[in-house]
């Protein structure tokens, strides 16, 4: 167990430990879908969804074929809840406390992409009808209002070795992570350059 003397209390110490944000990490949050990042929603087939209630904290595993998560419009996400186990763990969390996070992952990419907003359940029967899977309808759908997307880098990937790189056909659906800071900032920040220095910056700052 950590010694009083050893542990972090105050945002000053937090600061203080790991120093000032690039520019980068502040400048690739928004409060909206950007096109960069609904190409990255569309091209993945997994994520996390995590939510709050006054039982704890839950963080459930969420895939269908890639896209399954549907950009309405840019500040709204619409998920299926498919066949479970019936816990509901997620929803009964929504019933009381709408926050909601995603994570984003794509097979074969390194970053990810995280999602912020607040959810409400809905069993619309049209809404119900456009995510039929085999001639199934998920139980309900979650219309997710967005307010803040950002892309994670790729270290936690690379050191966890979780996959492979990616193969040719999902590099052209996903942007690079200077892609979308360029398209993000106007490019304000120089997306081919932020590529080409990004392999050895990673390499160096892994640990």
């Amino acid at each position: 167990m950590a010694a009083p003397s050893h542990t972090i209390t105050t945002l000053p110490q937090l600061q203080a430990l790991y120093g000032d944000v690039g520019e980068a990490s502040v400048r690739k949050e928004v409060d909206h879908i950007h096109p960069a990042y609904r190409a990255w929603i569309e091209a993945s087939p997994f994520a996390v969804l995590a939510t709050s209630g006054p039982d704890g904290l839950d963080a459930s595993p969420r895939g269908d074929p890639a896209g399954f998560v549907v950009v309405e419009d840019s500040k709204t996400l619409l998920l299926p809840d498919r066949r479970g186990n019936n816990r509901v763990d997620s929803l009964r969390n929504l019933l009381t406390d709408p926050r909601v996070a995603l994570l984003f992952m794509t097979p074969g990419v390194g970053e990810t992409l995280r999602v912020n907003g607040k959810a409400s359940i809905s069993t619309d029967p049209a809404l119900l009808q456009r995510f039929a899977m085999d001639g199934k309808l998920p139980r309900c759908v979650l219309v997710i209002a967005v307010e803040a997307v950002y892309f994670q880098c790729a270290r936690a990937i690379q050191r966890s070795k979780l996959w492979p790189p990616a193969d040719a056909d999902v590099k052209a659906k996903v942007p690079t992570a200077g892609a979308m800071l360029a398209a993000l900032t106007a490019d304000a920040i120089d997306g081919a350059a932020y590529d080409k220095a990004l392999p050895e910056r990673q390499r160096n700052t892994l640990y």
